[in-house]
């Protein structure tokens, strides 16, 4: 399966809205997840089995520790549907 990066944000931004009734115009590319969005890490462990439904594969743990963005998310699910699921993304860049 090949996902645009637009298209998984579109995804994503939906089942923030859908899962955690986060209003649409708070999810943006820099959105941080825990501090802007207020999610918590029960949340994330939803949304990580969210975002393996989408991808059709398991979503390492160890490769959303370092997720703190939307981007983030994006980019790891990117990497996950390019059979490169271990790449982490880089907090600080």
């Amino acid at each position: 399966m090949k996902l645009s990066q637009d298209d998984i944000l579109a995804r994503l931004r939906g089942d923030l809205v859908e899962m955690f009734e986060i209003p649409l115009e708070r999810i943006t590319l820099d959105a941080r997840l825990y501090e802007d969005l207020d999610l918590d890490s029960i949340d994330a462990v939803d949304l990580i089995v969210k975002l393996g439904e989408l991808t059709g594969r398991k979503i390492k743990p160890d490769a959303f520790k370092s997720v703190r963005t939307v981007r983030d998310v994006v980019v790891c699910v990117e990497a996950t549907l390019s059979d490169d699921g271990d790449v982490v993304p880089d907090a600080a860049a």
